[in-house]
C-alpha cells in the first residue's frame, strides 16, 4: 500500500483517520481509540512520521472571520511549458500570501489556483501581482458564493486498500 514504509494495517488506518479528525488528540486518548497501549502507538507513530505519511499537523482557521471573505479559483491557461518557465512561475505564485493551493492539471487549463483574501480589491490586487512579469494567456476566476464542504480528509478506510 506504501512502498516506502511497508504495508499500512488497519490499525494504522484507525491511527490516521483519529488524526484526520482531532490532530490536537493526547497520545494517551488516541491509544484508548485506536485499542494500543501508549508504547505501541508511539512506535507507529514514529514509524507513520519517519515515512512521511504524516506530514504535519495543522488547526483549522475560520478565514472568514479574520476578514477574509472572498475565495476564488483561478483558472490559468499558458502558451509556456519549458522547465525553466514552469519553476519560475511556481516560484513566483508559491510567494503570494493569498495562495492557499496551487495545482497543475490536465485539460483544457495548465493551472488552479485558490485564493483566499479581503474582497474585490484584494482579489484584483493578487490578480496584479500574479500577471506580473508572466506571460499568461487565459487568467480567469470563479468567485465561491457558498462553502458547501471544505477541508475535508477522505475516509481512508473506504479508500486505501
Amino acid at each position: 500500500m506504501n512502498d516506502s514504509m511497508g504495508k499500512i494495517d488497519e490499525i494504522d488506518l484507525r491511527i490516521l483517520t483519529s488524526l484526520q479528525k482531532d490532530g490536537a488528540v493526547s497520545q494517551r486518548d488516541l491509544a484508548d481509540r485506536v485499542g494500543l497501549s501508549q508504547n505501541a502507538l508511539w512506535r507507529r507513530l514514529q514509524r507513520l512520521n519517519a515515512s512521511g505519511l504524516i506530514r504535519g499537523t495543522h488547526t483549522a482557521i475560520d478565514v472568514a472571520a479574520l476578514g477574509l471573505d472572498l475565495t476564488v479559483f483561478v483558472m490559468i491557461r499558458t502558451r509556456h511549458h519549458s522547465k525553466e518557465w514552469a519553476d519560475g512561475f511556481r516560484k513566483h505564485v508559491e510567494r503570494l500570501p493569498e495562495v492557499t493551493d496551487f495545482y497543475r492539471i490536465g485539460g483544457d487549463w495548465d493551472y488552479l489556483i485558490k485564493v483566499v483574501t479581503r474582497g474585490m480589491s484584494g482579489y484584483d490586487a493578487f490578480y496584479q501581482k500574479l500577471i506580473t512579469d508572466f506571460d499568461l494567456m487565459t487568467v480567469t476566476g470563479f468567485f465561491s458564493m457558498e462553502t458547501i464542504v471544505a477541508d475535508r480528509m477522505p475516509d481512508l478506510r473506504g479508500l486505501a486498500r
